[in-house]
This record gives C-alpha cells, structure tokens and sequence, in this order.
C-alpha cells in the first residue's frame, strides 16, 4: 500500500516528502498514584531535592544551607579504617576481633584449635601436629592454678573480687619465677588468705588450713614471705617509674592489717541469724572493747565471740557458748572466759543507747 505525503519540502535544492500523518505509536499513561516514600527536607529552606549534611563527628543531621539540626543519634555506618595500633604503650594492635585479652594469662592468646572429627587419620595427625606447635607448658600450669584457685574460692562462697585478686597475686609470683620450692598449694594458700584480707572478707588461719589442707605453721610463712616478695615488687615498679622519668604509679599491691574483731562479728552474726542491730551493737562493743582494754593479748576469734556471747543476751536473743563456738571455731571454755572479763567492765562497756533497743536490759547478761 503506497503512503502520499501531505507536505513537500525543498532544502537545498533536495525535495523531502513529508507525512505527518503516519501512525502513531500508542502510549500508555501510567494512572496517578500518591508518592509514599518519606523525605526529610528543611523547614526553613524547603529545597527539594534537600541539601543534608551527616555529621557522623557529633552524630547529627544538619540542613548545608541554613545550618538547622534535623535530627541527632545519627549512627555512622560507614567503615572504620583506624587500627588504632599505636595508641597504647606497647605499640600492639587491639583488634575488634575475637575476644578481649585475658590479663591473667601470657601471649597473643590467639589460638586455632584443628578438629579432626571425622575427618580420618590425616586429620588426626594434622590434630596433633597442631598442639604440639602451640603447647605451651606455662600457660597451661597458670590455667591449673586459677582453676584450683575458683573452686576453693566457690566451696567458701566468697565474692568473685577474691577470686580474681588471688589469680592476679599468683600470676605475679608466677612471672617473678619466686618460692621455685614451694608446694604450688602452699602458695595458692597464702594468696588466698591475702585476697580475703584485701577485700574486706578476711578469714583466719584455721579457716584456711580447713579449706585447703596446708597446715597453718606453713599459711604463716608463706602469708609473711608473701607480703615480703609483694613491697619488694613495688619498690622495683617505683624505682623503674623513677629512672624513667614518669609518674609513680598506685602500687600493684596493698600491705593488710592484721584481722579485727569487728570484722569477724559480722560474719559470725550472719551465720548465727542474728538481726542487724544485733550485729551492729556488736561491732561497737568490738571498737569500744579495744579502748578499753578489756580483751587485750586476746586473739581476734575469742575477743569476736565474747563480744557475740555478750550482746545476744544483752539484747533479748541469747546465742549458746556452744553455738557460738561451732561458727567461731573456739571452745566455750574460751568464750566464757572471755566474757568473763567483758562482764567486769560492762559499766564503761554498755552504752546507754543500746539499752533502749527493744527487749534490751543489763540484766539479761548471765551471771559470772
């Protein structure tokens, strides 16, 4: 079929044949639909498209035009290049990967542990090869030490605190390579008896030749050559701070006291159920007994359980010699004989306030 062209045009001496009749392609107009996608813009301004600006710095969203805050809380997805790899003194890199280093223990602590499951005898062999590449006997001794350490520390039911002060006292006898003739338990022992001190939950001698065996004559030198070994180390620290030219740091470790009476009346008094001003009067009788001198050249446990044996029955709830000797590990002979001096200055010991408590009365104390 012949198409005629409705206009001729000459251009250049060239004539073109024009149908502006042609058909048309058909197009579809796409039907009205509302715009959903949320835009934040500036109130001010009002520019479409918007002019924002991330400041990941200070975690904001700001209009580049006008300076307006949009929105806070902006949460920086970008990557993080920085390694920080001399940031700290030792010039080491402390990755974001894998888990924090463990200052109980030496090295990388970066390990790959090959399991050969089912994967035949040459990955048996690779197993092996493995582990002896990346034994390392010290690790593995101070590993079998914190063990022993927590579950001595978990049958006393003592605050974690005590736990992790005594690894940390182990691991510096450890690296110092000091007491090389020492039995390990003797030494765990006297790290043990130093932590609870340090830590405010002190515990005797007796409780912890109970606990781990070692006898006490052996607790007693290894706690003083211990607290030797200890000031020594922070004699070295100081002088090495000092020739360096830096600051004199805390020292790594804390002379102890020896135990109180008042603080082995708080324990004995949980331990017997006593109330809390039960045991509060009896930490004061602890204080005010030493200003006395009632108990003087007593040891710490019979001056404790006199003090108990004295406030129970001063306060209305009287505790047996024998109960009381059961948790503090002394004869009711000793805490009788003990009371017995407490009783003979009760005048300068009772304060006048106690006897206003509830049930409380001078004369509920037993007679000598």
């Amino acid at each position: 079929m012949a198409v005629v062209p409705d206009k001729v045009l000459i251009l250049d001496n060239v004539v073109v044949l024009v149908n502006t009749n042609a058909a048309k392609p058909d197009t579809v107009e796409e039907p009205w639909r509302e715009n959903l996608n949320m835009q934040m813009i500036c109130r001010d301004c009002k520019e479409v498209p918007p002019n924002l600006v991330e400041e990941f710095s200070s975690g904001d969203m700001v209009c580049g035009s006008c300076g307006l805050v949009l929105g806070d809380r902006i949460v920086d997805t970008r990557s993080e290049w920085r390694t920080f790899s001399n940031d700290d003194q030792n010039n080491d890199d402390p990755s974001r990967v894998g888990d924090g280093a463990n200052p109980l223990l030496n090295g990388s602590q970066l390990q790959t542990t090959i399991a050969f499951g089912n994967g035949g005898g040459a990955a048996r062999d690779l197993h092996r090869a493995q582990n002896k590449a990346t034994h390392d006997k010290a690790t593995k001794a101070l590993l079998a030490a914190y063990k022993e350490i927590g579950a001595l520390c978990d049958a006393w039911h003592i605050p974690k605190n005590v736990s992790d002060t005594a690894k940390h006292l182990f691991k510096m006898v450890n690296d110092a390579g000091a007491f090389r003739g020492k039995s390990q338990d003797v030494v765990i022992a006297g790290c043990i008896f130093i932590a609870c001190r340090q830590c405010g939950v002190p515990r005797t001698f007796r409780e912890v030749f109970a606990l781990t065996k070692v006898s006490k004559k052996e607790i007693g030198r290894i706690f003083k050559a211990l607290e030797k070994f200890f000031a020594a180390q922070n004699l070295a620290n100081a002088e090495k701070s000092i020739q360096a030219g830096g600051h004199l740091k805390e020292p790594t470790y804390v002379s102890t006291n020896s135990t109180k009476a008042r603080e082995l009346c708080i324990r004995y008094c949980s331990q017997l159920s006593l109330n809390p001003k039960t045991t509060a009067i009896s930490e004061q009788l602890a204080d005010k007994m030493g200003s006395v001198g009632a108990l003087a050249g007593r040891s710490p446990l019979s001056a404790a359980a006199a003090c108990i044996y004295f406030v129970s029955h001063l306060m209305g709830y009287p505790k047996s010699a024998k109960e009381i000797s059961a948790v503090a590990g002394v004869s009711d002979g000793t805490i009788r004989t003990s009371y017995k001096l407490l009783e003979a200055e009760k005048d300068k010991l009772i304060d006048a306030e106690w006897l206003k408590v509830d049930k409380a009365d001078i004369n509920n104390l037993p007679k000598v």
